[in-house]
């Protein structure tokens, strides 16, 4: 359906945020948070301080992601989704993703500067 102007018609927005927000919140409360929390603890658990990349998930997170890009990827070439839902779906999916980093980021830039502040501290009283 085209409008006055030989486009497409405006996108509603408020039909849009809604499921937007539902799908964030869902992802965030019982995925990536869990997931933030879980894999920050298991890392922070390692005795060694430098760690191969692939250790910053274990096997069942890396089985999670491979399920969700396969599930996505068959969702978008099957057509069996509408382009509207998957806009909104991979919005929310995305913004929990992006809050997940930045959490993981946080914790990262906590545990980095609790052993700077020590290490200081020690080379201070040393001089």
């Amino acid at each position: 359906m085209e409008n006055l102007t030989g486009g497409t018609p405006p996108v509603r927005y408020l039909p849009c945020v809604v499921p937007c927000k539902l799908y964030f919140a869902v992802f965030q409360r019982f995925i990536f948070g869990k997931l933030v929390k879980k894999h920050t603890a298991r890392i922070n658990a390692y005795l060694e301080e430098r760690h191969f990349f692939l250790k910053f998930f274990d096997r069942k997170a890396f089985a999670i992601m491979a399920v969700m890009m396969t599930g996505g990827i068959g969702l978008r070439v099957s057509g069996i989704a509408p382009e509207r839902f998957i806009a909104v779906f991979y919005t929310g999916l995305g913004a929990a993703l992006l809050l997940a980093g930045l959490l993981f980021g946080r914790n990262f830039s906590k545990a980095a500067f609790a052993t700077v502040a020590p290490q200081n501290k020690t080379q201070q009283k040393g001089e």
